[in-house]
């Protein structure tokens, strides 16, 4: 076996990261870590499920964790990881949501504890997954939030599900394949298993899949999903009855240009609040650019998009300041 030097080494597992990995995959979150055992131990429990399990669709089995009642009057949350990460990894953007609503998490096909399950890997696929899971769950209408791959499964849910899916908030997730930066994608199709061997990846993939042995199988998967492109039409992405909020950061792996034009596909740009210079009513669309902020990086901004997020999903009307009129 030939030995790649480290520095190209790293070069090509950063771009696989931008992809939407974190450095600390799955098992806590870069803050969770930082604490003393007994704060992340209390910090671990309560982020605790209160229900977890396999649900069946269409002959596979995807694990998921329920935080709260999907059952009761609140709209539930579905959280969506990225590539190589599970649903326990998005504990961070798990956490600020559980004490105003139910929120659920997914793992992925081929991620965490649902493994191989065969079959191909297409964000098409991806939402119908998801809606499966929604409705083996009994839900009838749910907000979705979803990084990277999860934010591109977001906007297919949206699409494919009109009356599954109500508001969307998309991290770090585009509606094509060319709205990510093509550097990203060059790196990505070169990637291998070997690439990973004793990264947190592939790690924590053997820890938690009940298919331990076919991380090759994943990696194969993402390349594929990275590889073929994919584009929901400028009509399908205006035609989405629920409202869409867009987050990335200002050296994302995804284009400005990419995000820009989904916000104007989604309704956003409000001539009428622009020009009289405040808002009467929630926008139909809402982006946020995070400053200094990269792919990964958004993951340690979760506390900032959830403050952003909660009055978007709670249909909250910006505030106007005091002393104006």
């Amino acid at each position: 076996m030939i030995l790649l030097s480290l520095p190209r080494r790293r070069t090509i597992l950063a771009t696989a990261a931008l992809l939407s990995t974190v450095v600390a995959l799955g098992a806590a979150s870069p803050a969770l870590l930082a604490q003393t055992p007994a704060a992340r131990t209390a910090a671990t429990a309560e982020a605790a499920p209160t229900r977890s399990g396999h649900a069946e669709v269409a002959g596979a089995r995807f694990y998921y964790e329920v935080h709260g009642d999907p059952a009761s009057d609140k709209t539930p949350l579905l959280v969506l990881h990225g590539a190589f990460m599970s649903g326990e990894a998005m504990r961070p953007f798990v956490t600020p949501f559980v004490a105003s609503r139910p929120v659920i998490t997914i793992d992925a096909r081929g991620h965490g504890r649902t493994g191989d399950i065969g079959g191909t890997m297409s964000y098409d696929q991806l939402a119908d997954d998801a809606a499966g899971v929604l409705a083996a769950l009994g839900v009838k209408r749910a907000d979705v939030l979803g990084y990277s791959m999860g934010g591109s499964t977001a906007i297919a849910l949206a699409v494919r599900h009109p009356r599954l899916i109500d508001k969307q908030v998309v991290v770090s997730g585009g509606a094509s394949l060319d709205g990510w930066v093509p550097e990203v994608l060059e790196g990505i199709a070169k990637l291998t298993p070997e690439f990973f061997a004793g990264t947190p990846m592939e790690t924590e993939y053997k820890r938690l899949s009940p298919t331990p042995d076919r991380f090759a199988s994943l990696v194969e998967a993402i390349k594929h999903i990275d590889a073929v492109p994919f584009a929901y039409s400028d009509a399908q992405l205006r035609a989405i009855p629920g409202k869409t909020m867009i987050v990335l950061g200002d050296a994302d792996g995804l284009t400005l240009d990419h995000a820009v034009k989904l916000f104007r596909l989604r309704g956003g740009s409000d001539l009428a609040a622009a020009t009289q210079g405040f808002m009467t009513a929630p926008p139909k669309a809402r982006l946020s650019v995070l400053p200094g902020t990269s792919h990964i990086g958004i993951m340690a901004e979760a506390a900032t998009i959830a403050a952003q997020a909660l009055p978007f999903l709670d249909e909250q009307t910006p505030p106007m300041p005091e002393g104006f009129f």
